[in-house]
Order: C-alpha cells, then sequence, then structure tokens
C-alpha cells in the first residue's frame, strides 16, 4: 500500500520548497495567491515523477512568457524572445529541483524521473492512476504559476487530471 501524504504537510513545505528554489536560484521572491486555472491557452507543462513507496508526479505549469523570463534569470543572461531548447532545459530543471526538494517530505526510498515538457494547449495529461493531491498558485514579478502535487493510488487504475476552476490558498 502507498504511503499518504498530508496534504497540508505537503502545502507547508511546497509552499517554502518554491520560494527556497526562485529565490536562491533565480533571485525572485513567490507567493502563493488565489487565481484561477489556467490564466491564458497557451501554457509550459513540466511533469517530474515519483516512482517507489510513493508513487505520483509533480507538475510546474507556467506561460511562454514567464519561462523565458525565468530562463534570462537563472541563466543570467536576457530572456529569451521565445521558447527554445535553453527555455525548456531552464523550465525542467526547476521542476527538477522543486521536486527533488519535496522528495524529504516523502517516504524513504522515492526517485525522480527526468523531467517532461509539454508546450501548449491542444493535449491531454494522463497520468496513470493519479488524484491531484494539492495545487498551488503562485505570484511572482512575471505573474502567476502553478505547482501541483498528483499522487497515483494503489488500485493502479487509471484517471483524467481533472482541474479545479479555481486553485485555492
Amino acid at each position: 500500500m502507498l504511503a499518504l501524504l498530508e496534504i497540508e504537510t505537503y502545502r507547508e513545505d511546497a509552499v517554502r520548497v518554491v520560494q527556497d528554489v526562485f529565490r536562491t536560484m533565480l533571485g525572485i521572491e513567490v507567493e502563493p495567491v488565489v487565481v484561477i486555472w489556467p490564466p491564458e491557452d497557451d501554457l509550459i507543462n513540466v511533469t517530474v515523477h515519483y516512482a517507489g513507496a510513493w508513487k505520483g508526479a509533480l507538475l510546474l505549469e507556467c506561460t511562454r512568457p514567464q519561462a523565458c523570463a525565468f530562463t534570462g534569470r537563472l541563466l543570467g543572461t536576457n530572456p529569451p524572445d521565445e521558447v527554445n531548447d535553453d527555455v525548456r532545459d531552464a523550465v525542467g530543471e526547476l521542476a527538477n529541483m522543486i521536486a527533488g526538494n519535496l522528495k524529504p517530505v516523502l517516504p524513504p526510498g522515492v526517485a525522480l524521473s527526468m523531467p517532461t515538457l509539454v508546450e501548449g494547449t491542444d493535449y491531454a495529461l494522463r497520468i496513470l492512476g493519479g488524484n491531484l493531491a494539492g495545487m498551488i498558485a503562485f505570484r511572482c514579478c512575471v505573474g502567476a504559476f502553478w505547482v501541483s502535487l498528483i499522487q497515483a493510488p494503489d488500485d493502479g487504475g487509471s484517471r483524467s487530471l481533472r482541474r479545479p476552476s479555481e486553485a485555492t490558498d
């Protein structure tokens, strides 16, 4: 049986981890907020999967301009004008850092996958057996972005990820 992650414990730690990663790696202050999801049609979605005693995935969702801004901050350069391989790598690395820093909250022995990135709006994301365990909206100098945790129950079933109409604080 999979260990269940307490959502309130996850939320507190997730907020701290996201704030620490953005402050340390990008020099950007972020705060959790309540905003409607999604703000725009064209998002970048980066997923890092967890396997082991706890199974699930972490999702980082942001707009293309945000991804470019984050890349410029991470690389210490001017932000790219459009999404390119540097942007994809940088946003993937941000998701990987957040997922990795959340590992201590999870049961011992949890491993991470390589980040997977999806661009655009005409796609369906399916985490096998996934249930939305928590979704947190953050706001920073370049707008709102989302971090979600999807938990896979031990029945192995497959469900589509259904988004709430609003993220809660």
